[in-house]
């Protein structure tokens, strides 16, 4: 008979864990309080708008394949994806447009061009960014951190050896002033902290290897959006036999003598020979095991960066837009202040524009768009959120009103929002952060929970800890804490 295994929670790192337990030989049921599966990872509809709810940049996608090649399934079969050759267009206040292209020669173009400086900086700034990440993603992404094992490898040698160039004593900020040779370029390059959730005045250096998810592996869009990477996996997990409960929440994890023994829900007892908790760690500790004795260190780590996202039908297209979009607020330090320093939201902040109808026709009616509209804010620390929902709904729409030369405000025919109240109520994110703790600390990677417990058979998976936050990171959580545990 095979052993039970329990994943609570269905996001995505829940759902890439049961695949992988099921093909070590364990039964596998997934617990999932809400009526439907993904986590931040979902899809609303707003009269003829489809959006996608939560992540929508997608990177290393060979880590959702391998899910599929694992289970002897072609990924094709199940969902494609095409690579995007403009990352970004970046709107600045004077006017300043730059088109990230994914073709860096392209890109050094536009940036002598626009920005009227050499681009040789620039080019070594991304040779840079590539030799963080090769140097890094095998000791610090791939693995875990927590296990002694980790550190007899010949990958963490490699990564001891280079840790003068890693950039752990410096701040983002402080490689991007170094490195690159104009201010809208540091600015453009300072946002990638915003990836995980921390500021770039704050967050180390080393941090400096996201650039190259995207310039140098590439960006990528699912041709049918965002959510069908989760829904391809739910295909893929409910035909290798992984059970999914739905509109049951787990209320507690039952254990006996420090070793789990199964779950309780509103139905009943679950025996299990092992769990892993997908839920965020600290409302696992609180929520699932409170009578056990929580990490202080994870507790009291500083959460990451919450959102407020409006969904916006727009009635009409815009073609100096493209997939992402970025509108840069003049003062960036000042507005990272206001987020981890006075816990609210700048007065410029800098706004993002998703448009997946650019890619996905079908999300929004012919010459229409269904714009994501999301700004940088606090962890909910019991803010009126109403009040500033409707402050910065005001600000931002005359900051597109100004930027774009137009009146959004009379284009919009559909909308809804999220905060960060309704991110915690919907995924039970502790305090609504994205990414579990911030990564404002040079230390930040080693002080992630590790994806395993104290707790005999407790093993956890998911953004809140190791390796991190973002679609990629999550699937690796669960390669990583799956790869903890025995094949049947």
């Amino acid at each position: 008979m095979s052993k039970e295994a329990i994943v609570i929670g269905s996001g995505i790192a829940g759902i890439a864990s049961a695949i992988r337990l099921t093909k070590k030989g364990y039964a596998v049921s997934v617990f999932e309080a809400n009526s439907y599966a993904g986590g931040k990872l979902t899809s609303i509809q707003l009269g003829n708008y489809r959006f996608d709810a939560g992540p929508s940049l997608f990177t290393l996608p060979h880590l959702v394949d391998e899910l599929f090649t694992l289970c002897g399934k072609n990924p094709r079969d199940y969902f494609a994806y095409q690579q995007l050759d403009i990352l970004c267009h970046y709107f600045y206040e004077d006017g300043t447009i730059l088109h990230a292209f994914s073709d860096q020669s392209k890109f050094l173009n536009e940036i002598e061009s626009k920005l009227n400086v050499d681009s040789m900086p620039l080019k070594k700034y991304l040779e840079h960014s590539a030799y963080l990440f090769e140097r890094t993603r095998h000791s610090f992404l791939e693995k875990s951190l927590h296990q002694f094992s980790t550190y007899l490898s010949l990958d963490i040698l490699k990564t001891v050896s280079s840790i003068r160039k890693l950039n752990l004593f410096d701040s983002m900020h402080e490689v991007n002033n170094k490195r690159l040779n104009h201010p809208k370029l540091i600015q453009l390059f300072d946002r990638f902290a915003t990836y995980n959730g921390s500021s770039p005045y704050k967050a180390p250096g080393v941090l400096s290897s996201i650039p190259h998810l995207e310039f140098g592996v590439g960006s990528y869009f699912p041709i049918e959006g965002m959510h069908h990477i989760l829904t391809a996996c739910m295909t893929l997990a409910e035909e290798i036999g992984v059970r999914f409960h739905f509109n049951e929440r787990v209320k507690n994890i039952q254990t006996v003598n420090r070793k789990i023994k199964g779950i309780e829900t509103g139905k009943g007892f679950y025996p299990a020979d092992l769990i892993i908790s997908n839920c965020d760690v600290k409302q696992s500790y609180n929520q699932l095991i409170p009578e056990h004795k929580s990490p202080k260190k994870t507790m009291n780590q500083e959460p990451s960066s919450s959102a407020l996202i409006f969904y916006w039908g727009i009635n009409r297209s815009f073609p100096e837009l493209d997939v992402h979009n970025i509108l840069f607020s003049n003062d960036y330090k000042k507005e990272f202040e206001a987020i981890f320093e006075e816990n609210t939201v700048s007065e410029d902040p800098t706004v993002y524009i998703h448009v997946s109808s650019k890619v996905v026709t079908g999300d929004a009616p012919e010459g229409k768009e269904n714009w994501f509209v999301m700004i940088n804010v606090p962890a909910n620390q019991g803010q009126d959120w109403e009040k500033l929902r409707t402050c910065v709904r005001k600000t931002i729409i005359k900051k597109m009103n100004r930027i774009l030369k137009t009146d959004i405000e009379s284009l919009i025919e559909e909308e809804d929002y999220l905060d960060p109240v309704r991110i915690s109520d919907r995924t039970n994110s502790f305090a609504g952060a994205l990414y579990g703790a911030s990564s404002n600390n040079r230390m930040a990677a080693f002080f992630r929970h590790p994806n395993f417990s104290k707790i005999n058979g407790l093993y956890f998976a998911g953004g809140s800890v190791h390796p991190g936050g973002g679609i990629p990171l999550c699937l690796l959580s669960a390669k990583i804490a799956t790869d903890l545990i025995p094949s049947l």
